[in-house]
């Protein structure tokens, strides 16, 4: 598995890693992780590997130097030779590529060298991306690169039906849907807490967003809903538009970055789960907020669009239309029956999305690529990944 992000950096791609590095050795399978290094002097030991253990699974870090701007996005350096001589090592059946660009696509193409199938997983839309960090000239540049990437793979899995036509439309072949999983016992709504809920919103309603703080997620959007009466905002997350956002919205409380039990305690005793983003691939905290039985109000567009079923689990509006986000969030914090009643729908939609299910659907992907490798490549040795 070649990771674009991993370990520190918590985010949908490091998760969706190791709850498939965790499934995968449950199975029996061998599993090798490569993935950059987030050494605070990665100067000093640019030419170095560093070799970790992840609960008994290698994890090879190649050299890497903080994105400009961006420090917590690593870049790994190197060559495809030097990923080449990776796999070579460990002689894999498959290399999964997790939201390939610069470690994936070398990764791709060392595996090509050698004759191994790689199946490349599509998870975030770095093109889209570009016109929020103010270089939309790049957009189509980028996404030249992420065609000519994946068809380089041997297959590619997208998380929603919405990345499969958005892949399937700039070029991209062989494009499969895989989603992702949730873990269904963690986000549950028995972990809500009445404690948290009324030191926090004393009696109100609350409305909750949880995720990066980033201008792709386009955080500034929650200000349509930050006054709603009876009701009180609450944002879970860090990231570069933190200090900005605290500034635009005094009355939210800010939790800063949670994760673990701490985050299912925090999304169960939400009254309503709100996401602005536009270019989610998939949002899989829309996911775990429906698992956690609380009802949704997104934006219709991406992944959203396959997970919340307006009426029933809760409501889609059109990208750009604060007035609806806002009339849709009122509508359920001031409607109890209906606000249970979506919360029930969403925690029953989602009990059969386990990552047990998801990496069973998973090797049947690997499957088929060993297949297609095998057509033009000949046999391959152990069942590793």
């Amino acid at each position: 598995m070649v990771a674009e992000q991993f370990l520190p950096h918590l985010n949908g791609v490091t998760h969706s890693v190791l709850r498939v590095v965790e499934q995968l050795g449950a199975r029996g399978h061998d599993v090798v992780v490569v993935a950059p290094s987030y050494d605070p002097a990665p100067l000093g030991r640019l030419a170095e590997d560093v070799l970790e253990d992840l609960d008994g699974v290698p994890v090879h870090r190649l050299p890497a130097l903080p994105l400009t701007g961006y420090p917590d996005v690593r870049v790994a350096g190197g060559t495809v030779a030097r990923v080449r001589r990776h796999l070579e090592r460990f002689r894999p059946d498959v290399v999964h590529v997790a939201s390939p660009f610069v470690l994936g696509r070398r990764a791709i193409l060392a595996a090509q060298q050698l004759g191994v199938p790689a199946v490349a997983v599509y998870q975030t839309d770095v093109p889209g991306y570009a016109a929020k960090y103010g270089a939309p000239f790049l957009e189509q540049l980028l996404w030249g690169h992420v065609r000519s990437m994946h068809n380089a793979a041997t297959l590619t899995l997208a998380p929603s039906s919405s990345a499969v036509g958005q892949l399937t439309a700039h070029g991209v072949r062989d494009v499969h849907l895989w989603r992702r999983g949730v873990d269904t016992t963690r986000f549950c709504p028995r972990h809500r807490d009445e404690r948290w809920r009324a030191e926090v919103g004393g009696g109100r309603r609350i409305v909750g967003y949880v995720g990066r703080i980033a201008p792709e997620k386009q955080v500034e959007d929650l200000a349509a809903v930050a006054d709603l009466p009876g009701t009180r905002l609450v944002v879970v997350g860090s990231g570069p538009e933190e200090e900005a956002l605290r500034r635009r919205l005094p009355g939210a409380h800010f939790t800063g970055r949670r994760a673990g039990a701490d985050l299912a305690r925090i999304m169960a005793s939400l009254d309503v789960f709100v996401h602005p983003g536009e270019f989610e691939t998939f949002c899989q905290t829309v996911q775990e907020a429906m698992a956690s039985g609380v009802p949704v109000v997104a934006t219709g567009r991406g992944g959203p669009v396959d997970l919340v079923d307006p009426s029933r689990t809760g409501w889609l509006y059109p990208p750009g239309d604060l007035g609806a986000l806002r009339g849709h969030v009122a509508d359920l914090v001031g409607d109890e029956a209906k606000r249970a009643a979506f919360g029930a729908a969403a925690h029953a939609a989602v009990q059969g999305r386990t990552w047990d299910v998801l990496v069973g659907q998973l090797l049947e992907h690997y499957d088929r690529a060993v297949a297609l490798g095998a057509r033009g490549h000949g046999p391959h040795h152990r069942r590793t990944a």
